[in-house]
């Protein structure tokens, strides 16, 4: 959320928290303290001297009488440190623990109450108290609930909330492709929520089959539209809090043919901001709403040849000119940039270039700058830059003498930040720093190790095509120069992951068991594109309607130079991946044959027609007729399965409800009707990142060190 805090009441204006594992650090508004938790208590801290803390609310004063003290998960406070809304007890919807108990600690008379107490155990969720903080608003049961905090007294806002109407939350696939979780937002005068509401209802099921957890299998139904299926119908409704009455937004266009990604309210009471996307999401209109009327109107358009990209924008609005204005990223002129569009519709582009602005860090409007991450020279690392707010030529603030990935959590008065850093030979670490000098102020001060050994090596190949890629190495532990060595290669291959970039897991793979340059392996890989680098659109959305072609063939004609090298044995070639990279994985074993000789798929895209609409159409176009099937077709691996000629390692999850077991059933067929030898392990239950259940980490690891050394034997030759 980035409503600037000016724009709400100061001394109720709510410093909202983004439902991330790790989100748990929340600047005061005096920019130089911050709250966040310490040995089970909520602290405030001074970014200057970490010494000096302040006690908000201690463990006793966080245990309810009679019971245990609370385990903070995270919570929101006030502007004024004085009503803190805890979140306890939680409990995963599919990726995250969206799902909990709530409890309001009020630290001026010290007193500690639980919020929807008659509401089943760890039901609700995004509970926010309203800006005037008289009354706390949640979702259970999906339905919409207001809670009056001095009385205690709830009521429903909505009433028509099932597993399939769903209201001030999302369904599966807005929440794993749009990143939409929290679906309500308070008005700024307290009087009304605006929330989505998504009917799911005609929605097909997959079904997933549990064989473990009872006697009899059961089945465990998950609404889910693949690729060339409706989407939910989607539409915005502002309730009054008192009345319980909504009032539809008339937003142009068909419910279930357009998707609603963000959406907020502006500065005014009576008005919302809202971005539209239609189903083919080549085109983008935002429009302005009448929260009263429902009455909508459009200020802006964007269209594409390929997709428009909103990823990074899911929550909140960048408002400058006191809301008469906000910023944007947009990749339209075919980099991504930050532009001013105001309210009329007038535009702005403020970061003329050619190069990509990754994110936005701060608007410091009082001083007038932007301030955002960006890498003009590099597009494995990440660095601070800003740029006056009437936009300009772009000022580098981190330093030359960290070359790697950086970030930052700005303070409000933009005068300190704490600064995080990392590349592929220095562990992440964060120090306070003063920002327009970048200098160093508390923590404990970043150093680059430079004693780290057999650190990776970026390097970068040009491709017959002329395809130039970055990429990393690590060499084996005393390499000899002399011998000959096997090669791994780590692929993802599409848009939603880069691998190259200069961070602390570059050259690092978990499933290994052991260290692969001790044994004896040269570990490699390279973004091709359609990766989501810094290097303009036109790289980025060169996949368009080519996941599974034009990405494996980059992939596969990096390798093709990578083998010339005179240490790299030819004969020992290995290739593995996960989900989307286990999709490349095959591919590539499928496709480029004489290539690749070993790999390891786990829990791939075998068909692209069985993944989930919002995904696959917005890279492949939507399949509605033969052609648009034949581009799903042409990139799915188990199109190419008969061509299998190495040894493969299949590794699947039972119980994915992301990319759905059948891919592997798909699989399979093929595989067994062509005769084509591999070795499959499931997961019984497992989900997508196949980490449940005992003993499970260390098993894949196992597996995977196995096969690898059987069938791509490590060491020098």
């Amino acid at each position: 959320m980035k409503l600037l805090i000016k724009f709400l009441s100061p001394l109720f204006a709510i410093l909202l928290l983004g439902y991330t594992a790790n989100a748990q650090r929340y600047w005061a508004p005096d920019g130089y303290q911050y709250y966040t938790t310490q040995n089970g208590e909520i602290v405030s801290l001074d970014a200057r001297d970490a010494t000096k803390k302040t006690v908000l609310a201690s463990v006793d004063q966080l245990t309810p009488q009679g019971g245990k003290a609370i385990n903070v998960r995270r919570f929101t406070i006030t502007a004024d440190g004085q009503k803190i809304l805890i979140n306890t007890n939680t409990k995963r919807v599919w990726r995250q623990d969206t799902r909990g108990d709530y409890w309001l600690f009020d630290a001026a008379n010290k007193t500690l109450k639980q919020i929807g107490k008659d509401k089943p155990a760890s039901s609700l969720m995004f509970a926010k108290l309203s800006p005037d903080g008289s009354k706390v608003a949640y979702v259970s049961g999906n339905n919409i609930y207001v809670e009056d905090v001095a009385g205690g007294t709830a009521k429903a806002l909505t009433t028509d909330g099932t597993d399939r109407m769903i209201n001030g939350t999302f369904d599966w696939a807005y929440e794993e492709e749009f990143d939409a979780r929290d679906g309500f937002r308070w008005s700024p005068d307290s009087k009304t929520i605006a929330y989505w509401q998504i009917d799911a209802r005609k929605i097909k099921n997959y079904l997933m089959l549990n064989t473990t957890d009872a006697t009899y299998p059961f089945v465990v139904p998950v609404e889910y539209p693949v690729a060339g299926e409706d989407p939910s119908a989607c539409k915005i409704g502002v309730v009054d809090v008192t009345t319980a009455q909504t009032k539809w937004m008339d937003v142009p266009g068909d419910n279930v043919q357009h998707y609603i990604p963000r959406m907020e309210w502006t500065t005014n009471a009576n008005e919302l901001i809202l971005l539209q996307l239609n189903r083919p999401q080549n085109e983008e209109k935002i429009f302005i709403c009448n929260a009263q009327t429902g009455a909508a109107r459009s200020i802006y358009q964007e269209k594409s040849d390929a997709w428009v990209d909103v990823r990074g924008n899911a929550v909140g609005w960048d408002w400058v000119k006191q809301g008469k204005a906000f910023l944007l990223l947009t990749e339209k002129d075919g980099w991504k940039h930050i532009y001013r569009v105001g309210l009329d519709g007038k535009e702005t582009l403020l970061t003329p270039g050619d190069y990509d602005v990754i994110s936005i860090s701060r608007i410091d409007e009082k001083n007038g700058f932007i301030y955002f991450i960006a890498s003009p020279d590099n597009a494995t690392q990440r660095y601070l830059h800003r740029v006056k707010l009437t936009g300009g030529r772009a000022e580098r603030l981190s330093p030359y003498a960290l070359p790697g990935t950086h970030s930052y959590d700005i303070s409000p008065n933009g005068k300190v930040a704490i600064h995080s850093f990392q590349n592929s030979y220095t562990a992440a670490a964060s120090e306070v720093i003063s920002l327009t000098d970048h200098k160093y102020i508390s923590g404990t001060q970043i150093k680059l190790n430079t004693a780290a050994k057999n650190k990776p090596e970026f390097f970068k190949v040009k491709t017959v095509d002329g395809i130039e890629m970055d990429g990393w190495m690590v060499k084996p532990t005393n390499f000899d120069a002399s011998k000959k060595y096997p090669v791994v290669f780590y692929v993802y291959g599409e848009p939603a992951t880069q691998t190259t970039a200069d961070t602390y897991s570059a050259g690092k793979n978990s499933r290994y068991a052991g260290s692969m340059a001790d044994d004896g392996y040269i570990y490699i890989s390279v973004d091709g594109r359609g990766s989501p680098a810094p290097k303009g659109a036109k790289w980025r959305k060169a996949i368009y309607r080519n996941i599974g072609i034009i990405n494996i063939r980059d992939q596969a004609m990096a390798a093709a130079e990578i083998l010339k090298w005179p240490f790299v044995d030819p004969t020992r070639v290995a290739v593995h991946g996960w989900s989307g990279g286990g999709s490349s994985t095959l591919n590539l074993m499928f496709q480029y044959p004489e290539i690749y000789k070993t790999g390891i798929a786990v829990a791939a895209v075998d068909y692209q027609l069985t993944y989930d609409n919002i995904y696959q159409e917005r890279y492949m176009g939507v399949p509605t007729n033969d052609e648009g099937r034949s581009y799903f077709i042409k990139g799915s691996p188990v199109t190419y399965a008969k061509n299998l000629k190495g040894d493969l390692l299949y590794i699947h999850g039972t119980g994915d409800d992301n990319v759905h077991y059948n891919n592997a059933e798909l699989l399979i067929n093929e595989l067994v009707k062509y005769n084509k030898p591999f070795q499959l392990m499931s997961y019984p239950n497992r989900s997508h990142s196949i980490s449940e259940g005992e003993g499970t980490t260390k098993h894949l690891q196992t597996i995977f060190t196995k096969f690898l050394k059987e069938h791509c034997p490590p060491g020098g030759r």
